[in-house]
């Protein structure tokens, strides 16, 4: 295909450099799921056995998949929606998925650092105050909920989320949440107000900031005792999980969605590239920053756990110490930590029937280690008690959120980008209109509708938007962009593009990758994915004081009419695609028949 000689095209905003835009790139596909749900999918699949399923779904489908993305928009230099226009009208509405799906995202996604924020503006106590358990209103005692479970966990639940105990009880709206989502949707309406502009500013600390913070971390976590432990941990293989279906499942959505395909961003952020340019060397180095910066997370994130585990491994210990010390009568430091096992045995052997009736903990090391979490729960529990135990723990504080707040608002940034872009292009909107006001009214629609997150049953709904919004319509989406891309507009066609871009035409790996292997690959793992939705009915957590094994979550169904709302959040995304061809298919046939 020839030069664009569409003067809105040659109009277009463009990227001060070519680091701005890598960055940018870099910065929406490095999210929050590189820190908290890929050292969890290591931790509970075999440690560094789960790199080989995962290094290749990252180069049978994750590359090529990014590829595909940054050529075309690159090529066409248009939003998702009047990419697959031009290439077929009856692709219209891939593009209209993409874009519906990353406004949903978006709403959810900005909730998520509302909390970190809330956290951060906490970070600056001294102490942390999820360090101790707060008093009851006279005084006397600490709070029952807070003394069960942990500090950490009830200053999340309950002075965080302020949580019900049911999806269905909704429960008084947050006030504290509700000006901390303000703050966050203030903070990406002024980095987004001159578009691209601003934006491209933004991301040379957004996208950057994370790194320095991890390799911070990773210092200080290699130096803590326990880190050996953790990072043991992490990459001793176990060879047999790979027997496992389910891991090779896994191992193919994390890099599917953690490399932020199929949203529409990284289609916009091309778009706005000179029509030549390496697009093939840009997607081969963003999609393997994004893997080796999951790869670098897990070390500290690690170290850190392993800390933590050998912390309360030792607070097991001395429990058992203290308790034996004060039963025997023995001297202070007749037992100590390094003899526990001897002393231990000694006793068991005189006095077992004594022994046999104090409450003794079980302590075992790779237990604590066994103890998973990610997502909020790594962040918001696991980490904020880890840190309590670190010397300068409000530093480490403030340092985690802050990175966590630029991952948040770096993936922001395409996620919005996604649905202004599209909407831009199809005129949807007057020229004359401001691009800022245009993006304010997005940004307080995006509000008002996540203000449901902001209620005591709000962390439910979140959860639920998050497993089942961002799944079952991006595979959908991604399918339907190779088929588009290569058996629609062609492979032929596709290549000469390439050749015209880069000076080069796609090797062999590339071609058998888009025509066959990764489009096989985004079927079986959305056939596989359905089945295993289908053969269950969905469940929640919730955080039930009443509930006979608290501090256990209780393990609830979804009532009938929150499944209608997870099946319409699941379907509506993908609706246009089909309606958008009858649409077209229609107007064919009765320009045919008449």
């Amino acid at each position: 295909m020839g030069k664009s000689r569409d003067s809105e095209v040659e109009e277009r905003p463009k990227w001060d450099n070519k680091i701005q835009y890598l960055l940018t790139c870099i910065g929406f596909a490095v999210g929050l799921g590189n820190v908290w749900r890929f050292p969890f999918l290591c931790q509970i699949y075999g440690g560094g056995a789960f790199l080989i399923p995962y290094l290749i779904a990252l180069v049978f489908e994750g590359l090529p998949l990014i590829y595909l993305e940054l050529a075309i928009g690159q090529k066409f230099r248009k939003g998702s929606i009047s990419v697959w226009k031009t290439i077929s009208p009856y692709l219209g509405g891939v593009g209209i998925a993409s874009m519906v799906v990353s406004f949903l995202v978006a709403v959810f996604y900005n909730s998520i650092m509302a909390w970190v924020l809330w956290y951060f503006f906490h970070s600056f106590q001294d102490p942390l105050p999820w360090k101790n358990c707060p008093l009851t209103a006279n005084r006397t005692a600490y709070n029952q909920e807070c003394e069960v479970s942990t500090p950490a966990n009830y200053f999340w639940y309950r002075k965080t989320l302020d949580i019900t105990s049911d999806i269905e009880i909704s429960g008084s709206m947050k006030w504290w949440m509700v000006v901390c989502l303000i703050v966050a949707w203030l903070l990406v309406y002024f980095c987004f107000i001159k578009g691209i502009a601003s934006m491209g500013k933004a991301v040379y600390i957004t996208s950057t900031f994370p790194y320095l913070v991890l390799t911070i971390f990773l210092i200080r976590g290699l130096t803590l005792p326990g880190a050996t432990d953790g990072l043991i941990y992490l990459f001793t293989p176990d060879w047999k999980i790979l027997k496992n279906p389910q891991v090779w499942l896994d191992a193919a959505t994390q890099i599917f969605f953690s490399l932020s395909v199929a949203f529409g961003g990284l289609i916009a952020f091309s778009s706005y590239n000179l029509e030549k340019n390496n697009c093939e060397s840009d997607a081969v180095l963003v999609g393997l920053v994004n893997s080796a910066t999951s790869l670098y997370a897990s070390i500290p994130v690690f170290s850190i756990l392993g800390f933590k585990a050998l912390t309360n491994y030792n607070n097991c210990l001395k429990h058992n110490i203290l308790l034996l010390t004060n039963t025997f009568d023995l001297p202070e430091n007749n037992i100590t930590l390094e003899n526990y096992n001897d002393r231990f045995n000694a006793l068991n052997k005189t006095f077992s029937d004594k022994i046999s009736t104090l409450s003794l903990k079980e302590c075992d090391l790779q237990t604590f280690l066994d103890q998973s979490a990610s997502g909020t729960g790594l962040a918001f529990i696991i980490f904020t008690e880890a840190m309590l135990e670190m010397p300068g723990s409000q530093v480490w504080a403030i340092l985690f959120f802050t990175m966590l707040a630029s991952l948040a608002l770096s993936s922001m940034f395409g996620l919005i980008e996604g649905v202004l872009r599209p909407l831009k292009d199809l005129n949807v909107i007057p020229r004359w209109f401001p691009d800022r006001l245009v993006t304010a009214a997005l940004c307080l629609i995006s509000f008002l509708l996540a203000l449901i997150f902001c209620l005591g049953s709000g962390n439910y709904w979140l959860e639920m938007f998050n497993n089942y919004v961002g799944s079952i319509p991006l595979l959908i989406i991604a399918f339907f962009e190779l088929i588009g891309t290569i058996y629609v507009h062609g492979m032929k066609n596709f290549s000469d593009d390439i050749f015209y871009m880069t000076g080069k035409r796609p090797n062999m790996y590339w071609k058998v990758c888009w025509m066959f292997i990764s489009p096989a690959m985004l079927l079986v793992v959305l056939i596989a994915y359905v089945a295993i939705q289908v053969q269950e009915y969905p469940k929640y957590s919730a955080w039930n004081p009443a509930y006979e094994l608290f501090p256990q979550t209780q393990t609830k169904k979804y009532p009938a009419w929150v499944f209608s709302v997870i099946l319409f959040l699941c379907v509506t995304p993908m609706c246009s695609i089909p309606l958008v061809a009858l649409y077209h298919l229609s107007r064919w046939g009765i320009r045919r028949f008449t």
